[in-house]
């Protein structure tokens, strides 16, 4: 086998392992971005939650405000009349 057959053999061999190491790191960086969306997602989530507890939890504490304020009577729908 030539010099230039050797030298162009290797340098096939060079390159496709370093395309192949490229294309994993990609990949592996790519399904590392993707887990931290997810991380970011349930995080949003759970603020989003809470959010809506306190409002759920103020929004209580002012009926019950209001009911000890004010007489809470029927809408005089009933059916028993």
């Amino acid at each position: 086998m030539s010099s230039r057959a050797k030298i162009t053999l290797g340098a096939a061999i060079i390159l496709s392992s370093l395309t192949v190491w490229g294309v994993h790191f990609q990949q592996n960086q790519e399904r590392e971005s993707m887990y931290q969306g997810v991380l970011k997602d349930d995080e949003r989530r759970l603020a989003k939650m809470k959010q809506r507890q306190q409002d759920f939890d103020e929004s209580k504490r002012k009926r019950e405000l209001y009911e000890r304020v004010q007489t809470v009577q029927g809408t005089g729908n009933s059916d028993s009349s």
